[in-house]
């Protein structure tokens, strides 16, 4: 069967001829009022139609004409209207100018009145162009066809179509039969299928038929109304008539209602769809729609279009819409979401009703025939009475039951009276205004009466604050009501709070008391406040906020220091600002990416102690998910570590605030506050004014009117006005056209500024603006201000509108943000505004509107302000909901859920879906959620199952999850619940890029893309979506498509994506944009571009595609300089001109040649002499590069390439690369000697320390166990040392190090071994134990091991097998990737070992102790935080009381211990013990304990692969040995049938880890670097003595065999005899040319021949490098004082590699402070000043800044040793006394770390300087009779002795009274070990008179000198050896252990007595001999040779015995000789006893 024949119009609204299904349309009624708009904006003459009539039935050439001219037209118009209210008003202004020139040739006065009239003030070009374009269209057309076409449409010409409908009907409602059904209570049930007539009344309009009053009509047609069809009439007056659904009007809901019961659904259907719309109130109308359904649908459709007439009666009601329409429209807000729920809920009642009566399932039907409407209506009045205020139903929350003590909200009051029925109307507050009438309707909310001030009410005064509080509010007197109600939890308590209150309530100040209370939380006695213990972040919604507050907080804490700094992307800071700030300013988005990525050493989140969140309620918009994010990750972090984050949030009134209280973690009892609008410090009248046409231009005409009435009201009044508009330029027009209007009505003289006083002053101020439209206003009245002004002139414009200048101020909402300048009276014009973010013009946002409003009212002035919004009258009401809060904020969270939990999975929060499920738990999402279920898609019976939502946060979870793993963001293993974060999710975090652009990479972007395509991908971004094109943009886009876009732009000008790429790359080429909407457009494209390109770049990096990545980071530069890569550089510098710049690239001058270029040249060039030396100075500040490649390589697959940079050009820091220092691994000797000394019987003896140990008990060893630089040195001499001869096995262990820095010394050892068994022809067996190696042949090669003794596995070959996992971190940064690196320890612990012991490896101390208080943080979340440690808790206790180090202390008692150099030795030893058994479960030690001690662990993590290296003040990498080691240590052979390493890398170097751990590792020599030392020792040995022998040494190498196999390696280009040949004499050449150059060599004359010299045998035997050696030659002098010996010593190449770490040069800069002598105080950061700082701070006792320093200084102390009797041989070998003696105390010193000047009694244990009296109290007292025979004062040690004689008693009275016993003890033991030594002289020699040589004693010291035998006669130029006895005074004390040790308790390890005899001649400064003597034990002769002066005389020599280990001991004897005549005879008898005496020996 057809359908009934219905209307065009009826079908369009109805759903009767449509097969689809209803229900797939569910926002029907909106898109049926957007349809009855566009209906309306079709009706009459409109652009389209004069488009279409212009271009008709024309040829070609006709048509491309007119339609230019249409374009002219356009542009004409837009001159006119402006550009701010879109495409559609100007094309509406078109029509109008069309309609008015159509007829007319030129612009006469009429024309010129209408379109003043219309528009305001205009460009009188733009209306001649719009005429004369006009007049060219029109000109083919005959003129009656014209006439015609504007007559069909013109609405002008048909003068009753201008007014209203329904304008001039007064209503009578006696005509009107009442309905029967009317003592019901009325209700409104709202549906969608009414008003048919009002349709038909649409044709009627459209055929032009006139509409007459009711009383007019026809009887039959009057008649008709008592009928069916008027049933539907009545029925809705009468609900509406009852104040039901304001929001609606009668002829709305008739035709919502009419198509509804006409649609073919069944009445069960329909009855619960008309409940859904009308609610209980219309369940009366229900019935009767539903009982008379036919009927009236029938009587309806057979009324003929022309006879119906439906009167609006809108006078009562505001018609409008709002945002999310229901069916019903009422002011409650709904989703379609929501929509859904409420459908299901009352499903869900339905059936709870029917169980409640007992009734079965019955069918639909039935269920009609038992409802009774009036008990459905009270059971819905209860539920929302319950729940008023919520769209939703919910059953939890009833907000009103509690009354919180700080919440003031007269409206929840209110609505408690039985006035109002639930809370679905709008409820106004009371005295409301509202007008009706033709052009707008109007409502006005009368401002409040302040809250009375309550009985227990205080101000605060400032007065009464503590000094802190004082200072910072300076200048105030009081805080204000609000302030000083919240003060007390705000300043005195730590409570989280939520103020709500209105704008301009004085909130910040609110902000500024939690500051102050933070502050004081870290106030330290004497007002230090500690600045690094704590950061505030305050994070505002807008960067103009920001900036706003940045200023205020400045200003108010600068009195404290407190720094305050704005972190937003306007402003970024380095990570040095960050750390030194102690207040942030930031907006959610860079907060969210801050804390999404840690900064600086410890991650910033970890320090901040208060986040204080602005305007709260933003929630609800498109940021809110941000503002949620921002603190569900700040909450899970306060409790994850247990520390304290203080919450503020700060917010406008808002209805559901407790909901956000629960979010916030407010204490609603506490730290909740809410004051309504009564609290505002001026009250506010709000006006709200809806225009009502639909017509385009008529809207802005009509607003402009409004809008001048309202001004000139409150002008009127004496009142100042601000009124707001969109745009900059709107400004000036909206004061042009409010200036024109008073002009017109004569009322100009309102406006006009009083002639004050200043006026005059002020006119010439404004005089000198180069602002001319400024300029042309200020006369008027007028102001304007907006972003685009000058400073200065927006400056001037708030002063003149402050100072009462100005009467009205017409700006954009920047003003109400950055600038606090109230009015009495402000004025929003129009809330379309465009935002670049949609691409579309958009509702002004209720921030910006309560911003705004918050202007209105001078708090000095006003008693009230006044606000008025106009906008159009669908809006209306959206705004009045809005602004009288009756909407609760929901969370916008799901939208961008993946986003968000990406981000928390890369952060590393986030790692399975338990805890994403409890992350979502402490979101507001959550809170609304279980408030609000059926909004968020929750049935109410999934929640009666699952109240917690446990279910549906993990559905929700898994689900986001599964999306981010198909996008490659993480890796999700549903089976387990894991995320990992991948590199992609990572990058996308970082750079908050959403999760369809990622989508998008993935599809498009691989490493092939060029340019153009890179553009298109980031133009096809999901950030760009929402930017359209728009017709009026498509010239505009065409022009800078052709003009600026260097590459094709793919899509074009059609396609949204064409436009961004256009836009961007008008961007980069710094194109004109004209249009508004583009340039918003341009600035959207150009902030998110970068950081999308930033991201592109960083995925090509990870992905590894060179050529892409450079291509990337060159666009990065391209967008961020805003230049093509082709310009010339010199175009970033700002200071030359383009015409400098032209010449430049068109002359080809590259930056390479300006360089060699001369500056006059450069100026001839360009035309312009004097610019020469500006562009030579730029071209020199260009950062330009010098680079050295080498490339090595190191498999067939792996190069190793080192990269030298150098800067050149004009800059501060350089960066060179050098490679490594690791510090040598000792050998655990102790395992040996359990195992071969004590079971085997065999010797084991160390050999390590600074020179030789006991030659008699190495010789015994039957094992030697030593250091490779130790057996190094001894080797060396092998000829003189048997026991190196006698060595049968070589034992090498890590011989693999070969290849790393220590290399060298293994390579020099067996090449010296291989050569001592080829003279010795004795075969050595060489036994090397190394990893597994790629090239083991050669090694076995060299090493001579056949085939036989080769054993080389795989690395997967081990006793445990080895499970290894890899993980990449991101981060530049080292220290925050170690800290992002602890949960995944955490993690790995959990998983791979829980009850297993663990070793973790770090790289420092540091790293360490942040390690273990990182997991100890984790454990404190657990159940069980103890479950690592395996001990009785008492049982630990005690030990931990033992324990020194107080970190130590707490990691212990949770089964956590730390390893490193910095502790004790007892503590190392505790933790080793505790840990090996098993009483910890943790381990962390620092690198070295790999090669250290042997503790194998189930599970091994190696924490980060790097670690710092001083020298060249970076994080370098661990030689991949290190990390083989490490992981070695996993798996007990024991226990484990398994070991677990995961070793956590820095991301880049991950697949480089994945190579070499499973891959054998090739060894490489690294001999060529330290070659000239090595040669020298064996120079100095006699090994080598010619060029040739150099050579043959190196054929011995390892060196030698891998440069054959592997020459690029060392940069040997082919191996032919002849290159191989070059090669090496050409290194030998420079490595012995170095040599020579240090004074170690001499290459005789026939340049073949080499001969060592002193210097290169000294440097040999005491191990030093060749460079220390000439250090000393150049700078040791005769006579140096012990302050410059310190110097030279320092200065040795050796302490070149002492660490300089990370900020220690300011710590040395500290110490130096401390310290007697001066260092250069530009070389904090040189490795030789710091060992210069340690040595005096060693000598000083002074503080050590931190236990690394301690460390060093046991490193420095090792060498110092060694060099300084290299020093001292230097010093004899040159024969210099001085020197030399100064050597010896140097030597004393650094052993008993005490100055020379200092006494020696303080180097007795626990002496002090101040302890020094009483020894000489001692000295002074009389009657001394048990001191034996010593009388003299006590001044040093040797006076101490001789008085106390050997005995204890006497030392302990001396000492007594300021000592304990143990200290006196402690101190005698020193004191008796003391050496005394016995000295007796003799000389032996040949005198002429005997035959024999003879032993002559010298003469005894003290005898007379004149007498001739106190004088030993000797002939001259003669060898005589004196003979020195030295006899040791044992004063029988007991005997010690280790007798022959010094005490020493500052020198790091043990050493020997020995003493030096130094033989000088005082006289002369000149040193004779000096001699070595080791331990005087009861009687030592030693033997000093010296040859006599040649001259004869008389001459004294003065013996020296020095001591090498104390100070104040040395002894000096002088000799007196009498130089005979030389004797011929016995010089012969000397020199032939000498030769036998040689022979004997050899």
């Amino acid at each position: 069967m057809s359908p009934p024949r219905l209307t065009g119009a009826l079908r369009s609204f109805s759903n009767v001829s449509k097969k689809d299904v209803f229900t797939e349309h569910l926002n029907v009624l909106k898109a049926k009022r957007l349809k009855r708009q566009e209906r309306f904006a079709r009706e009459g003459l409109t652009w389209q139609k004069i488009v279409h009539f212009c271009t008709e039935e024309q040829d070609k050439a006709k048509q491309q004409a007119a339609a230019q001219e249409l374009k002219s037209l356009l542009l004409a118009t837009k001159e006119i209207v402006g550009t701010e209210h879109g495409q559609e008003a100007i094309e509406s202004a078109a029509v109008f100018l069309f309609e008015t020139f159509h007829n007319k040739d030129h612009v006469g006065r009429e024309e010129t009145w209408a379109i003043k009239q219309m528009f305001g003030p205009f460009p009188s070009s733009a209306a001649e162009a719009s005429c004369a374009c006009v007049a060219r269209l029109v000109a083919p057309l005959a003129s009656s066809q014209i006439e015609d076409f504007i007559q069909t449409h013109s609405s002008r010409h048909n003068p009753q179509r201008e007014s209203g409908f329904g304008c001039n009907i007064t209503f009578s409602y006696d005509c009107y039969t009442l309905d029967p059904l009317e003592d019901l209570t009325c209700s409104g049930v709202y549906d969608e299928s009414v008003s048919l007539d009002f349709i038909n009344f649409l044709n009627s309009q459209q055929s032009g038929k006139k509409v007459t009053s009711e009383e007019d009509m026809p009887s039959s047609e009057r008649s008709l109304s008592s009928g069916d069809g008027s049933v539907l009439q009545t029925e809705v007056e009468r609900y509406l008539d009852r104040g039901n659904m304001i929001s609606s009007n009668p002829e709305e809901l008739c035709t919502s209602l009419f198509e509804m019961l006409a649609s073919n659904r069944s009445d069960d259907e329909l009855q619960n769809e008309l409940f859904e719309l009308l609610g209980p109130e219309g369940l009366e109308m229900i019935s009767t729609l539903l009982q008379r359904r036919a009927t009236i649908v029938d009587s309806l459709l057979s009324i003929p279009p022309d006879r119906t007439g439906y009167p609006p009666d809108a006078s009562r009601k505001i018609s409008g819409e709002v945002t999310k329409p229901a069916y019903g429209c009422q002011v409650t807000v709904l989703s379609e979401q929501e929509k859904q729920m409420i459908k299901m809920y009352r499903r869900e009642e339905k059936k709870e009703k029917k169980r409640a009566k007992g009734t079965d399932d019955a069918d639909s039907s039935e269920a009609v025939l038992t409802f009774d409407p009036r008990e459905m209506r009270t059971q819905r009045e209860q539920a929302l009475l319950t729940a008023r205020r919520e769209p939703v139903l919910s059953r939890q929350r009833v907000y009103e039951c509690i009354r919180y003590p700080n919440v003031y909200n007269s409206y929840a009051e209110a609505t408690k009276t039985p006035a109002f029925v639930g809370g679905a109307r709008m409820l106004l507050p009371e005295g409301i205004r509202r007008e009706n009438i033709k052009m707008y309707e109007e409502v006005e909310i009368p401002p409040n009466e302040p809250m009375p001030i309550g009985f227990e009410e205080k101000p605060v005064f400032i007065s009464e604050l503590d000094e802190i509080g004082q200072l910072v509010f300076k200048g105030m007197k009081r805080l204000n009501r609000i302030q000083s109600m919240v003060f007390q939890t705000a300043y005195n308590t730590n409570e989280n709070l939520l103020i709500c209150a209105p704008t301009g309530a004085g909130k910040t100040n609110i902000a500024m008391l939690t500051v102050l209370h933070e502050i004081r939380q870290h106030l330290h006695p004497g007002g230090v406040i500690k600045k690094d213990e704590f950061k505030i972040v305050y994070v505002a919604p807008m960067k103009a906020l920001a900036a706003e507050m940045t200023n205020y907080f400045s200003k108010r804490l600068e009195p404290l220091g407190i720094t305050v700094k704005e972190l937003t992307g306007d402003m970024q800071l380095t990570k040095g600002e960050i750390l030194r700030t102690q207040m942030l300013v930031t907006t959610p988005e860079k907060w969210d990416v801050v804390t999404r990525k840690s900064v600086g050493d410890v991650a910033l989140s970890q320090i901040v102690r208060l986040l204080i969140l602005d305007e709260v309620h933003l929630l609800h918009e498109d940021r809110g998910p941000v503002l949620e994010s921002l603190v569900a990750r700040t909450i899970r972090q306060v409790e994850s570590t247990q520390s304290m984050i203080r919450i503020l949030g700060l917010s406008a009134t808002l209805p559901n605030y407790l909901d956000v209280a629960t979010f916030l973690h407010v204490n609603p009892y506490i730290g909740l506050f809410f004051f309504d609008s009564r609290f505002r410090p001026v009250p506010l009248g709000q006006t709200f004014v809806g225009i009502k046409t639909n017509n385009k231009i008529q809207q802005i005409h009509d607003t402009e009117e409004v809008c001048y009435n309202k001004v000139l009201e409150q002008v009127k009044a004496g009142h100042q006005v601000m009124v707001f508009v969109h745009a900059r330029n709107a400004t000036v027009r909206t004061a042009m056209g409010l200036i024109e209007m008073a002009k017109n009505h004569g009322e100009t003289c309102f406006f006009q500024p009083d002639q004050g006083p200043d006026y005059g002053q002020c006119e010439k101020q404004i005089q000198r603006s180069r602002n001319k439209q400024m300029k042309e206003i200020f006369p008027e009245g007028f102001g304007i201000h907006h972003a685009g002004m000058l400073r200065s002139d927006r400056n001037l414009m708030e002063s003149m509108f402050s100072k009462g200048h100005l009467k009205v101020l017409v700006c954009t909402a920047t003003l109400a943000w950055g600038v606090n300048l109230p009015a009495h009276a402000v004025i929003i014009k129009g809330t379309q505004i465009y935002d670049a973010k949609r691409g579309a013009l958009v509702d002004l946002g209720i921030l910006d509107v309560m911003q705004i409003f918050g202007r209105a009212g001078r708090p000095q002035f006003d008693k009230y302000g006044e606000g008025t919004i106009i906008t159009t009258h669908d809006k209306l009401s959206h705004y009045l909901t809005l602004l009288t809060q009756q909407n609760p904020i929901e969370s916008q969270f799901l939208d961008s859920l993946a986003d968000n939990l990406n981000a928390e999975i890369a952060l590393g929060t986030v790692t399975n879906v338990e805890e994403a499920v409890k992350w979502l738990s402490y979101t507001y999402l959550y809170v609304r959620m279980r408030a609000n279920p059926l909004a968020y898609g929750i049935n109410h019976k999934a929640y009666q199952i699952d109240p917690a939502l446990e279910l549906y946060r993990k559905e929700l979870v898994v689900e986001a999850g599964r999306k981010l793993d198909k996008a490659r963001m993480i890796r999700f293993e549903e089976r387990t619940g894991y995320f990992a974060s991948t590199d992609l999710g990572r990058t996308a975090s970082h750079f908050y890029i959403r999760y369809n652009t990622i989508q998008t990479f993935n599809e498009l972007f691989n490493s092939q893309r060029t340019e153009a395509d890179i553009f298109s991908i980031v133009s096809k971004a999901e950030e760009f979506e929402q930017l359209k094109v728009r017709d009026e943009e498509m010239e505009e886009l065409e022009q800078m498509l052709s003009n600026y876009c260097e590459l094709p732009a793919a899509g074009g000008v059609e396609n949204g994506y064409g436009k961004v790429n256009i836009l961007l790359q008008t961007y980069i080429g710094r194109g004109e944009v004209d249009s508004f909407s583009l340039i918003s457009d341009l600035s959207y494209v150009a902030q998110n571009a970068a950081r999308i390109v930033r991201a592109l770049f960083e995925i090509a990096l990870r992905k590894r595609w060179p050529a892409m990545t450079h291509r990337l980071l060159t666009l990065c530069k391209v967008i961020d300089k805003r230049l093509w890569g082709f310009a010339h550089p010199l175009r970033q510098f700002p200071n030359l001109s383009h015409v400098v710049l032209n010449r430049l690239e068109e002359k080809k001058l590259t930056v390479d040649k300006l360089k060699e270029m001369r500056k006059d040249e450069i100026g001839h060039m360009l035309h312009h002499v004097n610019i020469g030396l500006t562009v030579k100075q730029c071209v020199h500040q260009i950062p330009s590069i010098t680079m050295e490649a080498s490339i090595q390589p190191i498999t067939r697959t792996v190069l190793r390439v080192r990269l030298i940079v150098m800067p050149d050009f004009r800059w501060n820091d350089q960066v060179v690369y050098i490679a490594p220092l690791k510090a040598l691994v000792r050998e655990r000797i102790e395992d040996w000697k359990i195992r071969i000394e004590e079971k085997l019987g065999k010797k084991v003896i160390e050999l390590t320390g600074d020179v030789t140990p006991d030659m008699k008990a190495i010789a015994q060893a039957d094992l030697i166990v030593t250091t490779p630089e130790k057996w190094d040195g001894v080797s060396r001499s092998w000829q003189n040392r048997s026991y190196v001869q006698k060595v049968a096995i070589l034992i090498i262990d890590e011989i693999h190090l070969l290849g790393e820095d220590r290399g060298p010394v293994l390579e020099v050892i067996v090449s010296r071994t291989n050569f001592i068994s080829s003279h010795t022809s004795k075969s050595v067996r060489v036994v090397g134990l190394s990893t597994a190696l790629a090239n083991a042949r050669d090694l076995g090669d060299w090493l001579g091991i056949g085939q036989v003794g080769l054993f080389n596995f795989r690395p997967s070959v081990r006793p445990v097998p080895l499970e290894v996992h890899i993980h990449g971190f991101p981060g530049q940064h080292y220290c925050p990737r170690m800290a992002s690196m602890n949960k995944p320890t955490f993690q790995a612990i959990r998983s791979h070992s829980p009850a297993k012991p663990v070793l973790i490896f770090v790289s420092s101390r540091r790293q360490t102790r942040l390690t273990a208080l990182d997991l100890i943080a984790y454990l404190a979340t657990e159940d069980n935080p103890k479950q690592w440690l395996h001990q009785d808790e008492r049982e630990i206790e005690d030990i931990i009381a033992t324990v020194r180090d107080s970190n130590l202390k707490l990691t212990l008692a949770f089964g956590i211990g730390m390893h490193h150099a910095g502790l004790h030795e007892r503590d190392r030893k505790t933790v080793e013990e505790l840990f090996v058994n098993c009483k910890i479960q943790v381990l962390i030690a620092t690198s070295t304990l790999a090669w250290g001690v042997n503790f194998p662990a189930h599970l091994v993590v190696v924490k980060g692969t790097e670690y710092y290296d001083g020298k060249s003040r970076r994080y370098v990498d661990y030689p991949i040995t290190d990390v083989l080691q490490m992981m070695g240590r996993a798996g007990r052979p024991q226990f484990d049938d398994q070991g677990k390493a995961v070793i956590l890398v820095h991301d880049i170097k991950k697949d480089f880890y994945k190579k070499f751990l499973y891959e054998p590792f090739p060894v490489e020599s690294s001999l060529l670097s330290v070659l000239s030392d090595h040669l020298n020792a064996e120079i100095a040995a006699g090994t080598i003595s010619s060029k040739q022998d150099a050579m043959d040494y190196i054929t011995w190498t390892y060196f030698f065999r891998r440069l054959v196999m592997n020459p690029s390696y060392y940069s040997l280009e082919d191996i032919s005899h002849e290159s191989i040949n070059k090669y090496l004499s050409s290194l030998v050449e420079r490595s012995l040319q170095e040599l020579e150059c240090s004074y170690c060599i001499e290459i005789k004359e026939d340049d073949r021949a080499i001969e060592p010299l002193t210097y290169g045998r000294i440097a040999s035997y005491y191990y030093l490098k060749h460079q220390t050696i000439r250090t000393f030659k150049e700078q040791l002098r005769a006579e140096l004082s012990i302050q410059e010996l310190l110097s030279i010593l320092t200065d040795a190449e050796e302490y070149a590699e002492l660490p300089v770490r990370h900020n220690e040069d300011q710590l040395n800069s500290q110490l130096a402070q401390q310290l007697p002598l001066q260092v250069n105080p530009n070389s904090y950061d040189s490795p030789h000043t710091k060992t210069h700082l340690l040595l005096q701070a060693h000598f000083s006792h002074a503080q050590l800044p931190c236990s690394d320093y301690t460390t060093d200084t046991k490193t420095v102390l090792d060498n110092a040793i060694r060099i300084c009797q290299a020093m001292l041989d230097v010093a004899a070998s040159e024969g210099w006394l001085v020197t030399a003696i100064s050597i010896c105390n140097l030597v004393q010193m650094i052993v008993q770390g005490r100055w020379l000047h200092d006494s020696s009694l303080l180097t007795l244990p626990h002496v002090e300087q101040q302890d020094l009296y009483l020894f000489r109290k001692w000295s002074n007292r009389k009657g001394r009779s048990d001191v034996g025979g010593f009388n003299g004062s006590i001044e040093g040690l040797p006076e101490l002795i001789a008085a106390c004689n050997g005995k204890e008693s006497v030392f302990a009275a001396i000492v007594g009274q300021e000592f304990q016993s143990n200290q006196i003890a402690q101190a005698w033991t020193f004191l008796s070990h003391l050496p005394m030594v016995q000295v007796e002289m003799s000389m032996k020699g040949w005198w002429e008179e005997s035959q024999e040589q003879m032993e002559r004693p010298l003469p005894v010291a003290g005898v007379n000198l004149r007498e001739e035998s106190s004088w030993l006669v000797v002939h001259a130029d003669q060898e005589y050896v004196l003979q020195v006895s030295l006899r040791r005074i044992n004063l029988g004390q007991q005997r010690r252990k280790q007798e022959s040790k010094a005490q020493a308790s500052r020198f790091p390890k043990v050493k020997d007595e020995a003493w030096f005899l130094v033989l000088g001649e005082v006289d002369r400064r000149e040193l004779l001999a000096v001699k070595r003597l080791g331990y005087v034990r009861n009687h030592t002769v030693a033997s000093v040779a010296f040859y006599t002066p040649e001259r004869t005389g008389k001459c004294i020599y003065t013996l020296y015995l020095m001591s090498d280990s104390y100070l104040g001991l040395d002894q000096q004897y002088d000799i007196h000789l009498n130089v005979t005549p030389a004797s011929i005879a016995s010089q012969v008898n000397t020199e032939v006893s000498e030769s036998v005496t040689n022979l004997s020996l050899s």
